[in-house]
This record gives structure tokens, C-alpha cells and sequence, in this order.
């Protein structure tokens, strides 16, 4: 079955399964970790409880432990919560950092269930909130349950939002919602104090403010809809604004098959899952800033478990009118390969160059490839033909190179010299010496002493007519290294130029890189667009929100992008003011940004002049 998702889904009826049994494990052959599992989908948790527990006394390390805790888990789900105690006695320690997560959470569920709440509430806050997917969303659901038992319905939202980043699609995003919802409205009928008056951030508080309205629904509707209607002016843009028209205003959208539709294909599940979770934040982020009568409809399709091939085609026959993604070369290579008929494409990453794309197959990347070029056009508008390079060793290093070679003799340029680096390393004298000739003065130095039969006094230099050095790198953490040894082999005066991923804003760690040119985006270096929308995401995410790097940036002109596209299918040009840069459309359907060239001096950026191309 297809992964996906919609940004305007009917609403999913929150169903909470409770399992309980009192049967005992089965006589029979000796307990085993299948059996268990079998007893635990046939509905008898307590037989599967009591399995994996004889399966942990009979077990040692990890195993002991792995069992222990399937045996605790499956006791809570039998509302058992001394077994789950019992169980947590078997554990043997040293506890991994996964074991102890999950006997931190096993404690909380164990003491919520005993009617303990605010021993509960204590216990989840001392847990560290987890940077994975999996575990993540179990501890904020986890920490959204136990505070509103406890009595913290401000607490609750706030761990329903940080949920949200961790989910992988909208399906499941809007059935927390109503999760969350039904929590509110719940507390609103138990007489919890919600007090959505002092609460600062506008999303909570607007949720605690639709707590009471919610509970009028089901007393008396009709008077209900006035305060509805009234909350959904007062709060534009609210997550909860499709739940409060499903769910309590009772309006039912579009079936999905009958609509038109933007598609994002993104990996959201697989290894690059929290990229494409960046792009996907920063692609809706532009969604939600769009007027509400001008938002088209949005689904997200997962290619990380389904084909890329597959994902298109499922997003053509349901309706899309336009198609963004996929995301990595290897799936955008696939998706032009495949030449069914389909609506207009953009793929989120480059064609290798030479590559024919068809018909309809816009290209927009955050290319180092492309970057690398326009480096090698500023240094020649800055007037330098003469230099070196100093590349990281592997494919990025090699791709970078061969564009900035590439643009640099296209223009009458040379390159002197090249050198990799081993970014594994932390000492580049050698590649240094080589790249800079300083090797050559040493040899010259010892022909001289070896002709007088005399030691000389000697300070090493550089070869002089290098006119730049071209030093790009993925991270700034490499460039930190590189600048200051350039300095000591007496190359801090040559003009020196990187691309936009040696720089991170910190003033305090960029000291080192000095003079140091690069061009940047707007997200990055800043302008009023950039402003405008950190202001929405703060607003939108008051606890967090998403990684709001140059992935969610790329996602957020995306969107902008592919709502252009779909305007004109076959556009002759594109202008758009954008975060990763001004953006432009080419004959071959290549979107190019303009970036901003800055200069970096005590840690501080300061703009520099535009040059052609970038």
C-alpha cells in the first residue's frame, strides 16, 4: 500500500485499543520469542508477558535484558502493572543508552497506571528526549499522556507539537491532532484550569483556547459553531484549524482520488529520512504562508519504502497536476529514465551533467557543483587567473574541482596546482607544501648547500605567483582546520575563495577564517524574506520546531517554485526572490540561484558586491 499523506484529510477517528488477558502461558513446548509474539497478536499479552519473562530468566546480557523489557511492555499492555515491575527487577545491568530510554519510559507508563500521575509527570521530565524517529515519538506521546493525567493540559500540547516532528506523515499527524483534541476536550469536562490567558505561545494557546469549545460541541452544537467559526478568524493558520472544520464543524473534503493536487515525493522514511523531513517542514512552511484561498491541495508520497516509478505514477492517477521530487541523484536519475505520462516534474536534485532530461522536467539543487562555478567566476571578475586549489579527497572534493576547473579555463584562467586533503586528518603540512612549492624551496636549498658543502640560514617560501586559492568544503569545522595552516606556510595574503558550506553564523568559531570569501544564501547571510519567515516558523513551532537549516530552506522555495510551475506548466522564464538565493529558470529547465558573496572579517560577515553569474 502506498505511504502518503494530505495536507487537507479527512479527519481519522482516534481509536485506543486496550488489550487485556489473564490467561497464563500455555503448557507445551519450551517458551520461545515466536510464541510469545503469537500469544501477544491473538490478544493475550499477559501469556506473552509471561513468556518473554521466562525467556529472560533463562537468558544472559543483552538478551536478558531485550526480553525483560518486551515482557514489561507486554504486562502494561495486559494493565498489569506490578508484572511490569516484576519484570523490570530482571534487568542486568550495564543498561544500553536504548535499554535505559526504555526503562525510563517503562517506569512512567508503570506508576500512570498505578493512579500515580503526578509521580508519573516527575519521572517523565527527567528523561532526555530522544533525536531518533522510533523512540522519539513514543517518549512525546508518552509525555503528552502523562501530563494531561497529571493535570498539565499546557504541558501536553507542548509535547503533542514536538510529537509532530517526528511523525512521518500527515495521516498520522492529523490523527494526533484529534488525539489531542479529544485529550482537550476531555480536560475541558473534568474541570482541568487550562488558563489559556497566560500561556505566551500562540499555538498552545490557541489550542487551550479551543479545550472549551470543543466540549460545548457535544452539549449544544449549534451555539458552538458561532464560537468556532470566531476561533478559526482569530487564529489563521492554526494547526488544529482542519481538525476543528472535521471534526467539529463536520465538513467533509474533496474525496483524495478526485483531486488536483501538488505531490512531494520525498524519502521520509530510510537513511535520508530527517533530510527529507527538513525539506518537507520548510515545503509547508511556504504552504501555510500562502493566503487560505489560494492554497492548493498537498500530498506527500514516501519513497523510502515504496519506488520512485511507483510513487509517480500513484501521484498522477490520483490527480497531481504537478510533481516535486524525488530527492536523491539516484531517484531523479530513475524518475527521468521513466517515461510515462505524467503531469510536470521538479526533481529536487541534478541530472549528471549531459544527461537528456524529458519533456517537463524542471531540476532545482543546492549544488556544490554549481557553486564550485560560480567561485570560479567571481575569482575571475575579481581579476585572478593564476591559483591553486585545496579540495577534500573523494567524490565531492573530485565533482567540485572539475566544475571550478571547468568555468576557471573557460574564462582564460589556469590552475597552478591542485591537492586533496584527507579531512579525516587534522595536519595538512604535506599537501600544503606540495600545493604552495614550498617543497621546492627546500629542494632548491639543499642543491645550494650540497654545491658550498655549507649549512645556510633558510626561511622556507611559497611560490609567488599564486593569484588565489580556491579552498572549498562541505563543513566549516574542515575549513577551520585549513585557514590557520595556510597562514603558517605564509599563504594568509592570497585571496582565498570557498563555497557556502564552510560557513556556520558563529562569530566566535569563524575568527579563524579570516578573509575568507564565499557565496552564500540569503537564509543564511539574511534579508526580510528570511526574517519574515523564521518570525512564521517561531510562531508556527513555539517548542522547537523543525531544523530550519538549508534543507528546509531549499524545501521552503520548492514549494514557491513548483506553485509557479503549476501557473504556467510550460513557463519560458521564472524570477523568484528566494531563500536559497534568486532564482531563475533556463531553457533546459534548470532553476540557478544567485547568491550573496560575503567576506568574513573577526568572525563577522560583511557583504560584498555581487559578480556575474552569482
Amino acid at each position: 500500500m502506498h505511504a502518503r499523506w494530505t495536507v487537507s484529510l479527512a479527519a481519522l477517528a482516534a481509536v485506543t485499543l486496550v488489550l487485556a488477558g489473564c490467561a497464563s502461558v500455555p503448557s507445551g513446548p519450551a517458551p520461545s520469542a515466536g510464541q510469545a509474539a503469537t500469544l501477544a497478536r491473538q490478544g493475550n499479552p499477559a501469556g506473552a508477558a509471561q513468556m518473554y519473562e521466562a525467556l529472560a530468566n533463562e537468558s544472559h546480557g543483552a538478551q536478558r535484558n531485550g526480553f525483560a523489557l518486551q515482557a514489561a511492555e507486554a504486562y502494561l499492555t495486559a494493565r498489569r502493572p506490578d508484572g511490569a515491575a516484576s519484570a523490570l527487577d530482571l534487568l542486568s545491568p550495564p543498561l544500553s543508552a536504548d535499554e535505559t530510554l526504555d526503562r525510563s519510559l517503562v517506569e512512567a507508563r508503570i506508576a500512570s497506571q498505578r493512579g500515580q500521575a503526578a509521580h508519573a509527570w516527575q519521572l517523565i521530565q527527567t528523561v532526555v528526549a530522544p533525536q531518533q524517529a522510533e523512540p522519539a515519538s513514543r517518549y512525546w506521546r508518552l509525555r503528552q499522556q502523562v501530563a494531561f493525567a497529571a493535570g498539565q493540559p499546557a504541558a501536553g500540547v507542548e509535547a503533542e507539537v514536538h510529537l509532530e516532528r517526528w511523525l512521518p506523515n500527515a495521516a498520522e499527524v492529523q490523527q494526533s491532532r484529534v488525539a489531542l483534541l479529544n485529550d482537550l476536550r476531555n480536560a475541558s469536562e473534568r474541570g482541568v484550569r487550562l488558563q489559556p490567558g497566560t500561556e505566551q505561545r500562540p499555538v498552545i494557546r490557541g489550542w487551550l483556547e479551543l479545550a472549551p469549545l470543543a466540549a460545548e460541541v457535544t452539549r449544544n452544537p449549534t451555539v458552538a459553531t458561532a464560537g468556532l467559526t470566531t476561533w478559526l478568524e482569530d487564529h489563521p493558520g492554526h494547526p488544529a484549524a482542519e481538525v476543528v472544520r472535521s471534526e467539529l464543524l463536520g465538513e467533509q473534503p474533496q474525496p483524495l482520488a478526485a483531486q488536483a493536487h501538488i505531490a512531494l515525493l520525498l524519502p521520509l522514511t530510510g537513511p535520508a529520512g530527517p533530510l527529507a523531513a527538513s525539506v518537507r517542514d520548510g515545503f509547508l512552511t511556504a504552504y501555510y504562508q500562502t493566503p487560505v484561498q489560494q492554497r492548493p491541495l498537498v500530498r506527500v508520497y514516501d519513497t523510502g519504502e515504496e519506488s520512485v516509478t511507483d510513487e509517480i505514477g500513484a501521484a498522477a492517477q490520483s490527480g497531481a497536476d504537478i510533481i516535486v521530487g524525488p530527492l536523491t541523484r539516484q531517484a531523479v536519475a530513475v524518475a527521468a529514465a521513466d517515461r510515462m505520462q505524467r503531469p510536470p516534474l521538479l526533481a529536487l536534485n541534478f541530472l549528471p551533467d549531459g544527461e537528456q532530461a524529458p519533456p517537463l522536467f524542471f531540476q532545482f539543487a543546492l549544488s556544490p557543483v554549481e557553486e564550485a562555478r560560480l567561485v570560479a567566476r567571481r575569482v575571475l571578475s575579481d581579476g585572478h587567473h593564476l591559483g591553486v586549489a585545496i579540495v577534500p579527497a573523494g567524490d565531492w572534493g573530485s565533482r567540485v574541482l572539475a566544475a571550478f576547473d571547468q568555468e576557471l579555463q573557460g574564462g582564460g584562467g589556469t590552475m597552478l596546482a591542485t591537492t586533496m586533503i584527507d579531512t579525516s586528518e587534522a595536519d595538512y603540512s604535506d599537501e600544503l607544501k606540495q600545493v604552495l612549492g614550498i617543497d621546492q624551496s627546500r629542494a632548491r636549498l639543499e642543491r645550494v648547500e650540497s654545491l658550498l658543502g655549507t649549512h645556510l640560514e633558510f626561511v622556507p617560501r611559497r611560490r609567488q605567483d599564486i593569484q588565489f586559492i580556491f579552498s572549498p568544503a562541505p563543513t566549516a569545522s574542515i575549513e577551520r582546520q585549513l585557514q590557520p595552516q595556510l597562514r603558517f606556510y605564509y599563504a594568509g595574503g592570497i585571496p582565498t575563495y570557498a563555497t557556502s558550506g564552510a560557513f556556520e553564523p558563529d562569530p566566535r568559531a569563524n575568527v579563524d577564517l579570516d578573509g575568507l570569501m564565499f557565496p552564500d544564501t540569503p537564509w543564511m547571510l539574511g534579508s526580510p524574506l528570511a526574517e519574515a519567515v523564521r518570525s512564521a516558523a517561531s510562531q508556527a513551532w513555539p517548542v522547537g520546531g523543525p531544523r530550519t537549516g538549508d534543507l528546509f530552506a531549499f524545501g521552503f522555495d520548492a514549494y514557491r517554485i513548483a506553485a509557479a510551475l503549476r501557473e504556467n506548466r510550460a513557463p519560458s522564464s521564472l524570477d523568484l526572490n528566494g531563500l536559497t538565493g534568486q532564482l531563475t529558470l533556463d531553457p533546459d529547465g534548470h532553476i540557478h540561484r544567485q547568491l550573496v558573496w560575503a567576506r568574513l572579517h573577526g568572525g563577522e560577515v560583511t557583504e560584498l558586491p555581487g559578480a556575474p553569474g552569482g
